[in-house]
Formats: C-alpha cells, sequence, structure tokens
C-alpha cells in the first residue's frame, strides 16, 4: 500500500519531443519530473525525416507531443498521430503541444506554388536561434506540463523563472558580440530570425529558392556576387549544404562557417544555450 501510494510522486510526465531543441526546452522546465523522448536525431536535416515504428510507439506512450509546427513535420508528424492510436496527443487536446502558437513568424506567404521551392507557406519554422521566441515557447512549456500535472505546477514555474533568469544574462553576452552589420551568404534560410534580432544581414543564398539544388549558372552568378559585396562568410549547417558551401569557400576565398543546426549536433551545442553559444560565437 505504502508503494501504491508513493507512486504518483515518481511518475514521470513521458514527453515527446520532434526536435532537439524542443526536448533541451522540456527538460529545462521538466527536470527530473519528466522524461524526454526525442524523435529527430542531432544533425539530421528535419525537412527530410520519414516516420518510424520507433518513432510511433514513442507516440503511443506520450502525456505530451511537443513539436515545431509551421509545416516542418509535415513528412512524418501526420502519420505518427494516426498511427499512435494515443487520443492525449491529438490536435484540440492537452498533450498536443504546437510550439509554433507562441512564435511571432516570419515570412508567411498568402499564396504557394511549386515554382517558390520548398516554401513553408505558414512561415519560416526555423525559430530555433530566436531568443524571443523561445523565451514565449519555455512559458508555453511551463504551462502545458502545469495543466497535465497540476501537483507540480510550482515545480514547473520554478525552473521557467530559472530559465528566464539565465537567458537575460546570455543575452547580454550575446549582444557583446557585436554581429550589427556584419553580411553572410547563406545556404539555406536558417538564420533569418537571428539576423533579424541581432541586427546582422544574408545578402544571398546558394538554394537559388528553398529546397533546389543550385544550378552551374546559379553559381556563377553567386561568385560574381561573393566577390563583389565580400561578406564576413559563407555559412552553413552540418546537415544541410556543407558541400556547397565549402566549394563555393575554395572559389571565391571567403572562410566557410559550418554551424549546428540544433541541439547535439556538434559537440559544443548540448542543450539550447549551448547551441546559442557556437553559433553566436562562431557568427
Amino acid at each position: 500500500m505504502l508503494l501504491m501510494f508513493a507512486s504518483p510522486a515518481f511518475a514521470q510526465l513521458k514527453v515527446v519531443a520532434t526536435l532537439p531543441f524542443i526536448g533541451s526546452l522540456a527538460q529545462e522546465i521538466g527536470r527530473d519530473r519528466i522524461d524526454v523522448v526525442t524523435l529527430i536525431k542531432p544533425g539530421q536535416d528535419p525537412h527530410y525525416a520519414e516516420a518510424k515504428p520507433s518513432m510511433i510507439l514513442a507516440a503511443r506512450k506520450a502525456d505530451i507531443l511537443m513539436y515545431n509546427g509551421l509545416d516542418l513535420e509535415i513528412g512524418y508528424l501526420p502519420r505518427i498521430l494516426e498511427s499512435s492510436n494515443n487520443p492525449r496527443i491529438q490536435p484540440g487536446n492537452t498533450g498536443n503541444f504546437d510550439c509554433s502558437r507562441f512564435v511571432k513568424v516570419i515570412e508567411r506567404h498568402g499564396v504557394v506554388d511549386r515554382s517558390m521551392g520548398d516554401v513553408h507557406p505558414m512561415g519560416n519554422p526555423h525559430y530555433v536561434f530566436s531568443p524571443k521566441n523561445i523565451a514565449a515557447i519555455a512559458s508555453g512549456i511551463s504551462n502545458a506540463l502545469s495543466g497535465i500535472d497540476p501537483a507540480n505546477a510550482e515545480y514547473y514555474r520554478h525552473n521557467l523563472k530559472g530559465f528566464r533568469e539565465r537567458l537575460v544574462q546570455k543575452q547580454k553576452k550575446w549582444r557583446e558580440r557585436s554581429l550589427k552589420g556584419k553580411t553572410f551568404v547563406a545556404y539555406h534560410k536558417y538564420f533569418e530570425y537571428l539576423a533579424a534580432e541581432y541586427g546582422f544581414h544574408i545578402i544571398a543564398y546558394i538554394e537559388p529558392k528553398p529546397g533546389i539544388s543550385p544550378s552551374a549558372g546559379h553559381i556563377a552568378e553567386l561568385i560574381k556576387t561573393v566577390k563583389r559585396k565580400k561578406p564576413t562568410a559563407i555559412i552553413a549547417t552540418y546537415s544541410s549544404g556543407a558541400q556547397e558551401t565549402e566549394a563555393l569557400g575554395r572559389k571565391t576565398g571567403v572562410k566557410v562557417l559550418l554551424l549546428p543546426n540544433d541541439v547535439g549536433a556538434s559537440v559544443t551545442a548540448q542543450d539550447w544555450f549551448s547551441l546559442m553559444d557556437t553559433v553566436i560565437n562562431s557568427l
């Protein structure tokens, strides 16, 4: 009987996160009160992920499913939701947590067709590098966990307070890095939120359109642009565009920066804060 009454105090909420940074944020708020399973591996390009039986099994057991939204998971999440047979995590229920509901989205498109490339009509989904939006998501996570697990609500609020305090201190240091006015050429639209918040500019893209590989003609024009405008660096992530970016760097003599796209994608990016440290210090 003692074990029966004691077990709820030690029962961890089962949290399933689609992306590593979401799992990292959940862990910051939930700590030892939750058990986090992340579906996408660090360094994996989330655009090309596919549903696997292990993902469906994890979703079947989940108390809450946390995902990026803005159709970034469109290729695999609908199948996981349908196959999980878990009513808790279906859209409209408390266990379905769309992080993008807390985001001030940029680059929304009213009308989209295939000629525009692999455009996300609901807006740019790569807000992982946006401290303002991450702060709002962390608050949402705290409220969501508190709603499902009210006995530990004060614990989640306390951890959120610590997260916010740490974020304030980190932002002071990040602002000192003085990115304002720097210019970059990027492979994909991963860094637009960070650019908007920290005042640097992305002047061109190796992809002629999102998700479209560059042609020889596009690269030739891009080489001319790079030599004329002399950007600070050419940037890409380890998971997307590394080969093309390094080739452009060799042809132009401009420094190449390969950056982690998510938590765990490099040895220096082991949680969301160290991910941001890595990217901002590199830039």
